[in-house]
């Protein structure tokens, strides 16, 4: 899961770049990266470990163009390195390419492995240099038929915005698993992997980029084509749940009304009659958990306190990072836990670490009861298209029963949202969601060699 951000005909692009990548950063914050194309220097690049640091912002303001394209990455498989931070910057016949992408392509490892017997050479892990090849090589006459071609064959999910000289193009892959949006500005056109982005530099949000579209921004204007096979929808829910920031729009909807009702219906599905007061374990789960206190009629309280000066744990590369994230990420707030039965909503549960973890600092600030709910289902399977959990092994619901992650964790009591609440309170719910994490039920069939996706998600 990556964030991805472009525009087109404004004259300081890079810095609204620089401006829409602040508002991604939560979708990774492994490296960062710009690139800003410009009529007489032709294109530049700049790229980070981590997030945008004085010294990167700085490297930027030098830099001077009326296209630029964003990302901020966070890897599913591939290694943390400079080598794999995007966007991807080639030159090639006919001038520069660059390429950001969100998702992940299950048959990278087949692709790539066609492209080496041709003769190329890679220079990263990642499967998103296995589409910048697959362009490098197209003999089309545009460049939304030089992406069109490239993208034929091409299975799994991928947001992308990619520039080639004065063109912007925007695609997204026939299912739509990620987002991707589509905005003005003063006659700009601007695309990010959410709406938070468009906000943050003053453009309108216009549409959604849509499931299997190509669109193609240049000195003549906007084009729109759906070159590719469209296929039954697969947007993945877990950006509702988790991943998307609450004040953002994706796929159409509201991510702070669909996790209010998330938590509302979690608290009809599983109450705790007990409970005196309910927290979140911020910030993704604060929308999810006043949604369950709105009905159960009691207090939301901020009885957990987040260091804003540490990354999210979830997206950290390595359990090693996780565990010392957890450690100086969260604080309990002993005058609202102590003596009291307590609820602590939580929009997931992957590997159960850090919920252990911050279930034994609320216990130890003297909380009588601790009951514990989640706004999503258990999660019980790999996700194959941009979600960091590639084995059975490292998920507590695939290996532990229901009583078994409960006295595993130290809670009281245990509730998880069921799959059809889940799907019936997200917008246009039920139906058009991947839910394969949860449910076992893949829209594609699983890579027959997972490892195959450790040549590395571009995102």
């Amino acid at each position: 899961m990556c964030g991805i951000f472009g525009v087109h005909g404004h004259g300081d692009a890079v810095h609204l770049a620089q401006l829409g990548l602040y508002s991604l950063q939560h979708r990774g914050q492994e490296s960062v990266g710009v690139v800003v194309f410009d009529k007489e220097s032709g294109a530049r690049v700049v790229r980070s470990m981590g997030t945008i640091s004085p010294h990167m912002a700085a490297e930027l303001d030098t830099l001077h163009g009326q296209m630029a394209i964003g990302h901020t990455r966070y890897s599913t498989a591939g290694s943390s390195t400079i080598e794999n931070a995007q966007p991807v910057f080639v030159r090639s016949r006919g001038g520069y390419i660059a390429l950001a992408h969100n998702g992940n392509i299950t048959n990278a490892g087949e692709l790539r492995q066609e492209l080496e017997a041709q003769g190329s050479i890679f220079a990263s892990t990642m499967d998103s240099e296995v589409l910048v090849h697959r362009l490098a090589k197209s003999t089309a006459a545009t460049p939304d038929g030089r992406v069109s071609e490239a993208l034929q064959g091409v299975e799994g999910a991928y947001s992308l915005i990619i520039g080639f000289g004065d063109t912007l193009v925007a695609a997204r892959d026939p299912r739509g698993w990620r987002p991707l949006v589509m905005g003005r500005l003063n006659g700009s056109v601007v695309f990010a992997s959410e709406t938070c982005a468009l906000d943050i530099v003053g453009a309108k949000y216009e549409r959604e980029v849509g499931a299997g579209e190509i669109i193609a921004v240049d000195a003549t204007g906007v084009r729109s084509s759906f070159p590719l096979e469209r296929k039954p929808s697969t947007k993945c829910v877990f950006e509702y749940v988790y991943f998307a920031r609450p004040d953002s729009r994706v796929y159409g909807g509201s991510v702070d009304r669909a996790r209010r009702a998330l938590g509302r219906r979690l608290a009809q599905e599983h109450p705790a009659p007990t409970a005196e007061l309910v927290f979140s374990v911020p910030d993704s789960s604060n929308s999810a958990a006043l949604g369950f206190a709105e009905e159960s009629a009691l207090p939301f309280e901020f009885a957990l306190i987040r260091n804003h000066y540490v990354g999210r744990t979830f997206i950290q590369p390595t359990q090693k990072d996780r565990d010392a994230k957890v450690k100086v990420k969260y604080n309990a707030v002993r005058e609202v836990v102590s003596g009291k039965s307590v609820v602590m909503v939580d929009d997931s549960i992957v590997r159960g670490t850090t919920t252990r973890g911050l279930v034994a600092l609320v216990r130890a600030a003297g909380a009588r009861e601790v009951h514990m709910r989640v706004s999503s289902p258990p999660i019980t399977g790999p996700c194959y298209y941009g979600i960091d959990t590639p084995t059975r092994e490292e998920l507590i619901a695939a290996n532990m029963d229901h009583e078994q992650i409960r006295r595993h964790l130290g809670v009281d009591s245990l509730g998880y949202l069921s799959l059809d609440g889940m799907l019936q309170s997200v917008p246009d719910g039920p139906h058009g969601f991947c839910h394969a994490c949860f449910s076992g039920d893949y829209p594609t069939p699983p890579p027959t060699d997972p490892d195959k996706l450790r040549f590395g998600c571009g995102c």
